[in-house]
């Protein structure tokens, strides 16, 4: 990473540093203070961009067309999941500087060195193969209905470019994000605007209910919450002396504005009456003037391109962070490459139903999201006075365990999901008797693995003092 001799008295000069046209090559060690560079304010359009996309547009139309719910009865339910998906994203944002490495590789205070290698690898395929394939599906259909090609050479050209910008890294990552905030923003207001013009926003709904509030809620907070696993990967290069407030401030409110305003506008649009047999993304600018349609068609494929660049690099730091020895050809580039691969494949096998697709994706993020976070910020706050050199030491300890935390985790999921889990292929036994609990899987997951964790964490530091 760094030039310096060992042993000079200087500090060392950056071989990496700010520049944008230059392939990173650190992976989950620290960043060196060297390396450091930028500020927080370029948070804000790193969070803002990905959301700008289609697939956040659908989280509002399900919840009207899937889940019954009126226009408003949508909204709100999306501005609530949205909010707590955003501010945890704040807070966990704040350790990039802290550490210096990427968020699952923070993991391992939650779970050990070994421990971690569970939560790192189900973030690798939930990023790198997951959202991979839901973003790039919608891109594809975009290219699709704009130029007429088919639905496969359209995948293929949009997950090229996704690859390659994660392949380059951390910093042409940022830069890219940064020019396609202003043109994505501007579409889809626009687009936006004109909606509102023709939607039907005092509908009742489909009888919804509470059921289908929770179940609105669960996929919006599941959406916001799914980029938790990723928050420190984008501010670890920051300086330690960054601003702690406006660290936490700009990527929660580049979150929770883009992903409200863009599902807002989905909900709206899901009350027009869209053509017959038409795609997803064309049932969206059906209604739109054609110079708009068109201009939407293009910020939809950009949008899951910002999006994606994320997703495979945040899964590439993800596999660098399960701790196990690599060989030397496969680095984080070398990774983005593969998990580009895999997740490409995933979206040609989804193409032909990517709306249900999409929708059992959602709700299955959340089953595990929602206990890893309730874990992680149990133990956040359990070592607010931990010195930080002393957490920095335990990282990459690889003798260190934190059994609780595994064992939260998994009873947390095996607990929520039979239970409260509520989609297409598996009802649990709650929802199945009583409809109008909807879907509260990610709720109790967070709820039952917190408490296990702060329970069994304060056992074993009372077992250490005797």
């Amino acid at each position: 990473m760094t030039t310096a001799p060992a042993g000079s008295a200087t500090a060392p000069a950056p071989a990496y540093g700010d520049k944008v046209i230059a392939v990173e090559t650190a992976g989950s060690e620290p960043i060196p203070d060297a390396e450091r560079h930028g500020g927080p304010l370029q948070l804000l359009w790193t969070w803002a961009s990905p959301n700008i996309e289609f697939a956040t547009v659908y989280i509002g139309v399900i919840s009207v067309l899937f889940f019954g719910l009126s226009f408003w009865q949508a909204t709100a339910a999306l501005l609530l999941g949205t909010a707590l998906g955003a501010l945890t994203h704040g807070i966990l944002s704040l350790d990039g500087p802290r550490f210096g490495v990427p968020q699952m590789a923070i993991g391992r205070l939650s779970f050990g060195y070994r421990g971690n290698v569970l939560p790192s690898g189900v973030n690798a395929l939930v990023a790198g193969v997951g959202w991979f394939a839901v973003n790039s599906v919608s891109a594809a259909f975009a290219l699709n209905t704009l130029t007429g090609l088919r639905p496969l050479p359209s995948l293929l050209l949009v997950v090229t470019a996704e690859i390659v910008i994660g392949f380059i890294g951390h910093n042409f990552v940022h830069a890219f994000e940064k020019y396609a905030f202003p043109a994505l923003a501007v579409v889809f207001l626009l687009a936006g605007g004109w909606t509102f013009e023709e939607a039907d926003l005092g509908g009742s709904g489909a009888g919804g209910g509470l059921g289908g509030f929770l179940l609105a809620f669960s996929a919006a907070w599941g959406y916001a919450a799914g980029w938790n696993p990723g928050a420190s990967d984008y501010s670890r290069y920051l300086p330690r002396t960054a601003s702690r407030v406006r660290t936490a401030l700009y990527p929660a409110v580049g979150l929770f504005v883009s992903i409200a305003v863009v599902s807002v506008i989905g909900a709206a649009s899901a009350t027009i009456v869209a053509p017959r047999d038409a795609t997803p993304t064309g049932a969206f600018t059906g209604h739109l003037p054609g110079w708009l349609g068109d201009l939407v068609l293009l910020a939809i494929i950009l949008g899951a391109v910002s999006a994606n660049a994320l997703n495979v690099y945040s899964s590439a730091m993800s596999i660098t962070s399960l701790g196990v020895r690599l060989p030397p050809w496969l680095g984080r580039g070398a990774i983005v490459v593969l998990c580009g691969i895999a997740g490409t494949a995933a979206a040609w096998a989804s193409l032909a139903d990517a709306g249900h697709a999409y929708e059992a994706f959602l709700l299955v993020i959340a089953y595990w999201v929602g206990p890893w976070l309730g874990v992680v910020l149990v133990e956040r706050w359990l070592r607010a006075r931990t010195p930080v050199e002393e957490l920095a030491r335990r990282l990459g300890d690889r003798a260190f365990s934190n059994w609780p935390g595994i064992t939260a985790l998994l009873t947390g999921i095996a607990v929520s999901v039979p239970l409260f889990s509520n989609q297409e292929k598996y009802v649990g036994w709650v929802p199945e008797r009583w409809p109008s609990f909807g879907d509260i899987t990610c709720l109790v997951g967070f709820a039952v693995s917190a408490g296990v964790y702060g329970v069994l964490r304060a056992r074993t530091v009372t077992t250490r003092r005797r």
